[in-house]
């Protein structure tokens, strides 16, 4: 069987060449959905890597981008992979063992994470032992339509994946802190948009568990000072994402009550 590789990008020039590099000698098709780039991100995509097939479209969301992805994907077996994943040897091979047998024992498999905060290795504060579904048949999943944190919806069990997923998050601090910025607008809009109401001390005392529960129960600590980074910037999106969503209920009262 064939293997389709998806990945949605915006701005990965500096990511995109480490993961096709990795991936080009076992993907029969590369299908990129990228979100109009200002980077050379379409340059390196279309001009180096011949089975790439290299679409944009205006961004609305991860789950829609995600799944406009998978429609256009041709093979049975996807492979659904962020820009900065790359996987190690022995989940390639398992890649194309289960993807060249005739029988498999599930349609969906789930892939170990090996986390990484620049040069460091993280072991705890919730990311450690990650594993995420990467690897599926087409027909039997799909993403949900969130905005932000999409998940993979599939009525079947899922297998788990020999080898590790390298995941190399963030390149700086700057990067880090737009890419909380970016995740928090997009949350608080997801919230708002279900109509979630918010109250002050839930703003105030969130993000002060938010630190506590990644710094000390889920033992960020034990990574040391990069523990402590996460925990602190995990609490700094969980204040931003509810700080925006109590402007937009505000702004949302004020443009109703003019209008009246």
């Amino acid at each position: 069987m064939a293997l389709s590789l998806a990945i949605i990008t915006y701005n990965e020039e500096e990511n995109i060449v480490r993961l096709l590099n990795s991936l080009a000698d076992i993907a029969d098709e590369i299908i990129i959905v990228d979100s109009f780039s200002t980077d050379k991100t379409k340059e390196i995509c279309t001009q180096k890597y011949p089975q790439i097939q290299f679409f944009e479209k205006k961004f609305n969301g991860y789950g829609e981008q995600k799944n406009h992805a998978l429609t256009l994907c041709s093979h049975e077996w996807v492979l659904f992979l962020d820009a900065d994943e790359v996987p190690d040897e022995n989940l390639k091979k398992s890649i194309q063992k289960i993807v060249s047998s005739a029988n498999t024992e599930f349609n969906v498999y789930k892939a170990k994470f090996n986390n990484h905060l620049g040069s460091h290795m993280i072991r705890f504060g919730g990311w450690g032992n990650v594993c995420r579904e990467r690897l599926f048949r087409k027909k039997y999943a799909r993403y949900s339509d969130d905005k932000v944190h999409e998940f993979l919806i599939t009525d079947q069990k899922t297998g788990l994946l020999e080898g590790k997923l390298n995941h190399y998050t963030y390149k700086s601090i700057h990067h880090h802190v737009a890419k909380i910025n970016k995740y928090s607008d997009m949350m608080a809009e997801k919230m708002f948009e279900r109509e979630l109401k918010i109250k002050r001390f839930k703003i105030i005392v969130s993000p002060v568990f938010e630190f506590i529960k990644v710094f000390v129960f889920k033992l960020g600590f034990l990574d040391g000072f990069p523990g402590f980074y996460i925990a602190k910037t995990m609490s700094y999106y969980t204040f931003l994402k509810y700080i925006k969503l109590r402007e937009k209920i505000r702004l949302s009262e004020i443009e109703k009550n003019t209008v009246k």
